[in-house]
């Protein structure tokens, strides 16, 4: 079966999906990410990992356009820097072939008339 080409371009994204709060990482996962910085399982879930709504999930960092983001994200390229060893929830997102936030922001970008256009709520 023919996988259908994705209508979105991350590219174009100061990378919304990466702000989610709870961004949940698995056993796989994790391993992944101690193989990636050549560091044990436990001590990559003891530094890349937070409790939260009783979930494993990636720990966050400070940013100038959502207020936070994963810890893994490089804000000044606007790109993962674990690309490669991302979580599963991550390699899998938005699960379609559209992503709600690329289509909005696409019309906000031409209404403005601004192909950088990043609403006002969010750069604040």
């Amino acid at each position: 079966m023919r996988k259908l080409k994705p209508l979105y371009d991350c590219l174009k994204c100061p990378a919304y999906c990466c702000s989610y709060e709870r961004i949940d990482v698995t056993r796989r996962d994790l391993s992944r990410l101690a193989r990636h910085f050549g560091i044990s399982d436990d001590d990559a879930e003891r530094r890349f990992t937070k409790q939260v709504e009783g979930h494993r999930a990636l720990r966050h960092q400070k940013d100038q356009i959502f207020g936070s983001i994963c810890t893994f994200f490089d804000r000044e390229t606007r790109r993962c820097t674990v690309y490669e060893a991302r979580p599963n929830v991550c390699r899998s997102y938005p699960d379609g072939r559209s992503c709600g936030y690329y289509d909005f922001l696409t019309w906000e970008r031409e209404h403005q008339d601004d192909p950088d256009f990043i609403p006002y709520e969010l750069g604040k």
